[in-house]
């Protein structure tokens, strides 16, 4: 994809939401699009594949607030005519634009020598368009190896896996190095040759007045590297398919559609670039007894009107195992004791902790013996001058 490309792309378009959704809209939407098109469910299905992959990349951009406010800031720019295009580059090869007539708008303000926050994968938004506007005293370029492209998988783990943590495999079906060529796309025996037109540069630049705009080169499609004798087992791309294993290790406290950033797990580059992310979405599912408050834990335990009447110590779970709470007499019904580091541990600060909320729990029903001893009881609170709504029986 060139640098024009790059400017002109619609990432709302992909995600079929309009440029004001929410945070929350562009997450519902990703989800969606990704469980319809990933290449689990349509092995054969060359199109889905490449929607799957502009659907991931779209969702990279727009799910982090400072990437999406400097895309939206850039496309309002190229929308204005920041960006124009100014004739064609001498020689066989077509320039496609470069930056001129500013009327005072400072570049430097908006890339910033790579400065900026936007960043995509590991390439921030100065190393994007860094190629874009050069000094024309800039001649010299390096080669920039093609990355390859994240790779988006899901995985479901039980409450508790994603409150401590777990190393699970995942199995991750899709493009790989070629393990004919190692990933050079030159076949087993023979080496690739720089490419003579951009001189392994990758890029050709064109000089306009005070900027440069650079594209990729055509003879060797931005790689720097020409093959001649391309791998029969990859046709020269250096890239493979199959499904490999990966051991991925979730951090303690993880939480439901938390993504889990695995560098150099997506797809490989073309030809021995560097490969893309793997991010994994964790779906959690929820615990019968637990829930959850940020690093706090919370659980309410069933008690009877006579153990928070009189007193008493009950048995309650935690992570590690159950202990041992002492309630006081009298404990009103509702009460939350408070267990401190039982609750969501982490690495690098100390863990939660866990609310224990006693709820009394009636019976569906008494015998005669329980339902005499209950009136009794009934007439001999009555002389304590005790009334369980007498702090609200005035209010109307």
């Amino acid at each position: 994809m060139t640098q024009q490309e790059w400017i002109e792309r619609d990432f709302y378009a992909d995600l079929g939401v309009p440029s004001t959704a929410s945070a929350e809209d562009i997450k519902r939407a990703y989800r969606k699009l990704a469980r319809q098109l990933h290449p689990d469910a349509n092995p054969h299905d060359q199109a889905a594949g490449e929607r799957f992959k502009a659907v991931s990349e779209a969702h990279a951009v727009l799910s982090d607030p400072a990437t999406r406010a400097e895309y939206d800031r850039t496309r309002q720019l190229y929308r204005s005519g920041a960006f124009r295009r100014a004739g064609t580059r001498s020689g066989t090869h077509a320039g496609t634009g470069t930056a001129g007539g500013m009327g005072g708008f400072d570049l430097s303000d908006l890339f910033g020598g790579g400065g900026s926050a936007f960043t995509f994968g590991e390439a921030g938004f100065g190393d994007l368009f860094g190629d874009l506007f050069r000094r024309s005293g800039t001649h010299t370029t390096t080669s920039r190896p093609r990355r390859g492209s994240d790779v988006e998988a899901q995985t479901r783990l039980p409450f508790r896996q994603a409150v401590t943590g777990v190393v699970l495999p995942l199995q991750v079906s899709g493009p790989t190095v070629c393990t004919s060529c190692h990933g050079s796309g030159a076949r087993p025996g023979t080496q690739p040759r720089r490419c003579p037109a951009c001189g392994g540069a990758g890029t050709l630049t064109h000089n306009q007045g005070d900027f440069g705009f650079s594209e990729s080169c055509d003879d060797c499609r931005g790689t720097g590297v020409i093959v001649d004798s391309p791998c029969t087992d990859c046709q020269g791309t250096g890239v493979g398919h199959r499904t490999r294993t990966i051991n991925v290790r979730i951090p303690p406290g993880v939480t439901d559609g938390q993504r889990i950033r695995l560098p150099a797990h997506g797809e490989p580059g073309l030809r021995g670039a560097p490969s893309g992310d793997l991010y994994v979405t964790v779906e959690v599912d929820p615990d019968p007894v637990f829930d959850r408050d940020g690093d706090d834990l919370t659980v309410t335990v069933p008690v009877g009107f006579a153990e928070l009447a009189l007193g008493t110590t009950i048995s309650v779970p935690t992570l590690d195992g159950r202990v041992s709470v002492k309630i006081p007499a009298g404990t009103p019904s509702g009460r939350t004791f408070r267990l401190q580091g039982r609750g969501v541990p982490h690495r690098g600060r100390p863990p939660g902790d866990l609310r224990v909320t006693v709820q009394v729990a009636v019976p569906a029903g008494l015998d005669q013996r329980a339902i005499d001893a209950l009136r009794a009881y009934e007439k001999a609170e009555k002389t304590t001058g005790f009334d369980p709504r007498g702090s609200w029986r005035d209010h109307r």
